[in-house]
């Protein structure tokens, strides 16, 4: 456990998932975009919203359904503490960045936008999220970070939207297509480690901070814009991720 500014961190390792799965890519061209908020489950807390960032669109549920928790529930008791779970990320997938990279991360991060976070979790790619691939997510005062391939190569199998293609690029990410319809991502060590560190991961906090807007659209919109600010320009934005000579394009998708 350390402490900066009288926060105190610290991370646990839970290993709950062992089973072989297959990650189902047809929903990833849907865009990996929050779905906006999922309504309290307690009486006793008002929960944040729920945000799937960049996650598959599951579309909108009925009121009378009975209600499927994405992920893993950790009520907010107010701490001021924030802890790191990890999960065992599944067969063939792998943890792309560390709870030590994490906590080092944050720790670059102004520290009001921390007081409300009380989890992050690494989380484990299972058979229900076979239809749910994604980066990352917040709920409530967690936020979630999924694993990649241990290839570090993804598939994609309907043509990946022109937000998500610029945002890989932006952080190293490069495409090609193999065949006419299979399009494949792949990522270094360094660029993937730099798209969660400096992308996802912030791009989750924005949710978390975001107390004022309720709309799905105003609600990515200020992630997109948080994640911009204080994850790809704080690191350098374009001038520090050049390769060979050449400029990478920003695009700030809203």
């Amino acid at each position: 456990m350390s402490t900066r500014q009288g926060i105190n961190f610290e991370f646990h390792i839970v290993l709950t998932c062992a089973m072989p799965i297959q990650r189902n890519y047809l929903a990833k061209h849907k865009a990996r975009q929050s779905k906006g908020r999922i309504a309290s489950l307690s009486a006793h807390s008002r929960r944040r919203a729920a945000s799937r960032a960049r996650g598959a669109n599951v579309g909108d549920r009925s009121i009378r359904e009975p209600f499927a928790p994405p992920e893993d529930w950790y009520e907010p008791v107010g701490t001021t503490d924030y802890r790191i779970i990890v999960q065992s990320p599944g067969n063939g997938y792998r943890h792309i960045v560390t709870p030590e990279e994490v906590r080092q991360r944050l720790l670059q991060v102004p520290s009001q936008y921390l007081k409300d976070l009380e989890v992050i979790q690494l989380s484990c790619v299972t058979r229900k999220k076979e239809s749910f691939p994604c980066y990352g997510m917040q709920w409530g005062a967690t936020l979630y970070l999924y694993p990649l391939e241990e290839s570090l190569v993804e598939h994609f199998y309907f043509p990946p939207r022109p937000n998500l293609v610029n945002e890989a690029k932006m952080f190293g990410g490069r495409w090609h297509q193999p065949k006419p319809d299979v399009w494949t991502l792949s990522w270094t060590e360094k660029s993937s480690r730099d798209f969660y560190l400096n992308n996802i991961l912030i791009h989750e906090l924005g949710h978390l901070v975001d107390n004022r807007n309720s709309s799905y659209t105003d609600r990515e919109r200020f992630a997109e814009w948080f994640a911009i600010e204080y994850g790809y320009r704080r690191t350098g934005g374009q001038k520090s991720r050049r390769t060979g000579g050449k400029t990478r394009r920003r695009h700030h998708s809203c």
